[in-house]
């Protein structure tokens, strides 16, 4: 299982938050990308991303050949990182006849992992905690 770290998202929230409430200037932080990233609970993940993440955890086998492959983050939706420190996989769709739009992505160095269920529109950090 994975926890990860959150207290870089959570400092850059509280300091927008405390520069709102006083009236000053909030900075967007050189990371805003990150700040932009909502979260999920484990719990609250479709059974699929389950299945999914249990398969990340054992090495695979994966379901389709481009499990695995490197995410680029071409949205810029993620936290900057070095080209293939994001891996994605995908999270399989009930009824679909194709991959579906669902996936998971992790990062590499703080074993992150992020849900999309909108094709890397919005994604959500996992939070095993809850």
């Amino acid at each position: 299982m994975r926890f990860p770290p959150r207290t870089t998202r959570i400092g850059a929230l509280v300091a927008l938050m405390s520069a709102l409430l006083v009236g000053g200037t909030a900075v967007v932080p050189t990371n805003a990308a990150a700040a932009s990233v909502g979260s999920i609970c484990y719990s609250a993940l479709p059974s699929q991303a389950h299945d999914t993440l249990d398969l990340i955890d054992a090495g695979g086998p994966f379901p389709y050949s481009q499990d695995g492959v490197v995410f680029q983050n071409r949205e810029g939706v993620l936290p900057s990182q070095s080209s293939g420190y994001y891996h994605e996989y995908t999270v399989i769709t009930p009824g679909s006849s194709t991959r579906g739009a669902r996936r998971i992505v992790t990062g590499e160095e703080t074993q992150e992992d992020y849900y999309t269920a909108d094709h890397y529109v919005t994604f959500d950090l996992v939070d095993f905690g809850c």
